[in-house]
């Protein structure tokens, strides 16, 4: 029995699972192939690179305002037109603290071991060299209204349902946010750019959205569940086939995809170049209300990796935890695709470039990259499967 068998077998939300895999098999030839040839690394750099102009895009500043108008008219450019924004309130940022790195395991997050580095976030803004940067981060977030933006890609066959795919475009430390979550973000983003193109149909409907203020404590994503959860498979108006809030299958986030150079050595250094055994860390949350489905949509990942990704193999583990899905893993299947463990591996000092002023696009090379496009890859081919996706010539 295959790893996606199992997963439905033990009571997995996805069942449109087995109806998408009933699709493609109908389907010649296999339209994933073509479809993750056209992630670009290139592209996916420049995306980057794009968010990075804005500074850390830390929520309640200008620069995050911005950067979300950025966003959107990006989307819109890859004709994902339907662009919607949640609008709600924030009040004070929390106060961070520089912390012994296993203080920052949360629960569920799993028991740090080997050599740690102390992890936290800089709030001294003249441990910026750069200048320019060092002014376009210096102004602080002011409380008050906030909005996050996100599109829509429409099922034709069940437009009523639909995955998520996330990343949280906010950022902190006085850098450029260029991994966290610049990363993250430019992957949503290219997934929406292939999925829109006009050629591309899918049975089931996808949502890409850019959460805001993931730093204070995912706040903007359970301000989207707290919204909208009761709209989920509503018709608007009755009988028109129109679902503002579809039903959630499922939701896939992505928070910092590009830095995994091993642990830290017993100095506290980290390696300057990417570890041999790189790969794409998928997590779901063990003690979540949906366990069970939130599994096999890991391994859903994994299984896609494994038969699409170029480079980098997936491994699944069950310690989910501080991302965007934690608001929804008691609700709906629920798991976060990062370049480490959160817990075990960032929480433990894995990455020193972690809400520091040297998180910048100039920090990462081509390889480190690359580890994202692979991240891509494995989320676009696993979400094509889940919701049908069918696709002609560009």
């Amino acid at each position: 029995m295959d790893k996606l068998a199992f997963g439905i077998l033990v009571g997995v939300s996805i069942a449109s699972v087995a109806v998408a895999e009933d699709s493609l098999r109908q389907a010649s030839p296999d339209p994933i192939p073509a479809l993750v040839q056209r992630l670009d690394l290139e592209k996916y750099k420049a995306t980057i690179k794009g968010l990075t102009r804005f500074g850390d895009r830390r929520q309640g500043t200008a620069r995050n305002r911005a950067a979300i108008d950025w966003i959107e008219a990006q989307l819109k450019s890859y004709g994902c037109t339907n662009t919607e924004r949640l609008k709600y309130n924030f009040g004070q940022e929390p106060v961070h603290k520089v912390v012994p790195a296993a203080s920052t395991v949360a629960a569920g997050g799993g028991r740090p071991r080997g050599p740690a580095r102390p992890t936290g976030v800089n709030t001294d803004p003249n441990r910026q060299p750069d200048t320019r940067l060092r002014a376009l981060d210096l102004p602080p977030a002011v409380p008050g209204p906030r909005e996050e933006v996100w599109c829509t890609k429409i099922g034709r066959g069940h437009p009523g349902e639909m995955y998520i795919v996330s990343a949280h475009m906010d950022g902190i430390g006085f850098g450029e946010g260029a991994n966290d979550d610049g990363s993250g973000t430019a992957l949503v983003m290219e997934l929406a750019r292939v999925f829109s193109s006009a050629d591309v149909q899918t049975d089931r409907s996808i949502r890409f959205i850019l959460w805001n203020n993931e730093e204070t404590g995912l706040n903007g994503a359970q301000a989207y569940v707290d919204q909208r959860r009761a709209l989920q498979g509503k018709e608007v108006p009755a009988g028109s086939g129109r679902y503002s809030e579809p039903k959630w299958l499922g939701v896939i986030q992505h928070d910092m995809m590009l830095f995994d150079h091993g642990m830290p050595r017993k100095d506290g250094s980290v390696a300057r170049v990417q570890r041999p055994e790189a790969d794409v860390n998928v997590e779901f949350r063990s003690d979540s209300k949906q366990a069970g489905p939130s599994q096999a949509l890991a391994w859903a990942l994994e299984t896609a990796n494994e038969k699409y990704a170029t480079d980098y193999p997936a491994s699944v583990g069950s310690h989910m935890t501080n991302t965007d899905t934690t608001p929804f893993m008691d609700l709906v299947a629920s798991v976060s695709v990062r370049e480490n463990e959160r817990g075990v591996q960032i929480g433990n000092g894995w990455d020193p470039q972690w809400h520091q002023p040297t998180d910048i696009y100039a920090a990462y090379d081509d390889k480190d990259f690359r580890l994202g496009l692979n991240a891509a890859q494995t989320t676009l081919a696993a979400v094509a499967r889940l919701a049908g996706a069918t696709a002609g010539k560009p």
